[in-house]
C-alpha cells in the first residue's frame, strides 16, 4: 500500500515556514505499513492543485492533503476538490454546530459567517471530525485512490491523523507489517563505520534493509523489515542486531530515536546518582540545551555558565588572567581550569567543559578555525582532548557537543566495569 503526502501553501515554496507536517504523517503511516511513495510540496494554485490530482490518480492508494483548508479567500482547497470530483459544497450541520459552539463557548465571541462557512464540505466526502479546530478533515474516493484533505495547522492536523485517518486506514486496508530498529553510534564516521559492518551488511536477508543517517559524530544505522510475518520480522531484526553488536558494540550507546545519547547519559547519571554541570564557551549553552531538553534532567544536571566573553571566564569562573595570557583563550590549561572551576561552583560529580574558534574568521587567536578543547572532570581526575572539527561553523558545534557527551559516556561506563 503506497501513500504520497502533499503540502499546500505558497509560504512553504518560499522558506517562511518549515513543512513538519509531512514528517509526521509519514511515520504515522509508517508504523501501520503504509509505504511513502513520495512527498509533494505545491503553490495555492487551483491549476497546480487539480494537476497534482491527476497526476496521483490512481497512482498510489492514498493521497493526504495538508493545507489550504481555513476560512479566508486564499484557501482553496475544498473548491478544487469539488472540481476535481464534480461536486459541490454543501454545509454539514454537524460540523456548523461544533464550529459555532467553538467560537462563542471558548472564543466567548459570536460566530462570523466565515466561520460557519467552514462546515462547507463536497457532497461526496466523508467528513472527520475536527474536535480541536473548526476545518473539517475531509475523505473522498476516485477509482483506486483515496484522497484526503487535512488542516495545515499542525496541532489539528495530528489530532485527525491519529483519531481519524490512521484508525479508518487500519480498518479498511491490508497493509504488510514495517519493521524499524534504529541502532545509535557514537565516535566514528559514517565510512569508517560502513568497512567495519560491510561482511555483516552483505549477509543481510533480501527483506531487510540498512540505511547509513549519519550527522557530525554519530551514525544512526536503520534496520527496515518488510513482510507479511510480524513476529518472524522481529526475531530476524533481533537476530542481526545481536550479530551487530558483537562488531561495534564498542560504539553502540542505544537504540531507537529515543535513546540518543543524552537519555542514555541521564539514565545512566540517575543510576549512579551523580550529578553534573557543564561551562561552554564556543558552544554557547548547546551542551545544557541538549540535556535539559530530557525530562528529568534536574535529578541529575545542576546547570551551567556560558563563558563566552574571556572576562565572563576570569570574572564568573575564577580563572586566572595570567592563565589565560599565557595560553590563550583557546587552550588545554583553560579548558581544564573552567571544567574544574564549573565543578566546584555547581558542587558536582562531573563537569563539561568546551573552548575552541569555532569561525568563521580566526580573529586574534592563535588556534587555527575548529581547534576545540573539551575538558571533563571527574570524580578522580581530569581529562582533556583536543581535537580540530574543520568547517563550518555549526559543525564545530555540533561535534563538540556529540564528542563532549561522548567523552562522559566512555568515562561512567569505565567505571561500571
Amino acid at each position: 500500500m503506497k501513500a504520497t503526502i502533499v503540502t499546500i501553501g505558497d509560504e512553504i515554496l518560499i522558506g517562511q515556514i518549515v513543512d513538519t507536517n509531512s514528517g509526521f504523517i509519514a511515520k504515522s503511516l509508517d508504523r501501520i505499513g503504509v509505504e511513502i511513495h513520495e512527498m509533494i510540496s505545491i503553490s495555492d494554485s487551483k491549476q497546480h492543485i487539480l494537476d497534482t490530482l491527476a497526476q496521483l490518480q490512481n497512482q498510489v492508494d492514498l493521497v493526504i492533503i495538508t493545507g489550504g483548508l481555513g476560512p479566508t479567500k486564499d484557501d482553496i482547497t475544498k473548491k478544487t476538490l469539488c472540481e476535481y470530483f464534480g461536486d459541490t459544497l454543501v454545509v454539514n450541520k454537524d460540523v456548523e454546530a461544533h464550529v459555532i459552539d467553538l467560537i462563542e463557548r471558548v472564543m466567548n465571541r459570536p460566530a462570523s459567517q466565515m466561520n460557519k462557512d467552514q462546515a462547507l464540505v463536497p457532497s461526496q466526502c466523508t467528513v472527520l471530525h475536527n474536535k480541536v479546530g473548526t476545518a473539517p478533515g475531509m475523505w473522498m474516493k476516485k477509482e483506486n485512490t483515496v484522497f484526503i484533505s487535512l488542516p495545515g495547522v499542525p496541532y489539528e492536523m495530528k489530532y485527525l491523523v491519529e483519531n481519524e485517518i490512521i484508525p479508518k486506514v487500519i480498518k479498511e486496508y491490508k497493509r504488510p507489517y514495517i519493521i524499524h530498529k534504529t541502532i545509535l553510534t557514537y565516535g566514528q564516521g559514517e565510512s569508517l563505520v560502513a568497512e567495519r559492518i560491510e561482511n555483516w551488511e552483505n549477509n543481510l536477508p533480501e527483506f531487510i534493509k540498512l540505511a547509513y543517517l549519519p550527522s557530525p559524530g554519530k551514525v544512526r544505522l536503520r534496520l527496515s523489515a518488510r513482510g507479511t510475518d510480524k513476529e518472524f520480522l522481529e526475531k530476524k531484526i533481533e537476530e542481526n542486531v545481536i550479530s551487530l553488536t558483537k562488531i561495534i558494540g564498542d560504539i553502540i550507546v542505544g537504540f531507537e530515536d529515543s535513546d540518543t545519547i543524552e537519555v542514555v547519559l541521564g539514565r545512566l547519571l540517575t543510576q549512579q546518582k551523580k550529578t553534573l554541570a557543564t561551562a561552554e564557551s564556543c558552544t554557547g549553552g548547546k551542551i545544557a540545551q541538549v540535556l535539559t531538553a530530557v525530562a528529568g534532567a534536574s535529578n541529575y544536571f545542576k546547570g551551567s555558565v556560558v563563558s563566552y566573553a574571556t572576562e565572563t571566564k576570569i570574572s564568573v569562573l575564577g580563572l586566572s588572567e595570567a592563565l589565560v595570557k599565557e595560553h590563550s583563550v583557546v587552550s588545554a590549561q583553560v579548558a581544564k581550569e573552567m571544567a574544574i572551576a564549573i565543578k566546584r561552583l555547581m558542587k558536582t560529580d562531573y563537569a563539561i567543559a568546551t573552548t575552541g574558534n569555532a569561525g568563521p574568521s580566526k580573529g586574534d587567536e592563535n588556534a587555527e578555525i575548529g581547534t576545540v578543547f573539551i575538558a571533563l572532570a571527574t570524580p578522580n581526575e581530569v581529562i582533556v582532548e583536543e581535537f580540530n572539527f574543520g568547517q563550518p561553523r555549526e559543525k564545530v558545534i555540533d561535534r563538540t557537543v556529540n564528542k563532549g557527551l561522548e567523552m562522559l559516556q566512555k568515562e561512567i561506563l569505565k567505571n561500571l566495569l
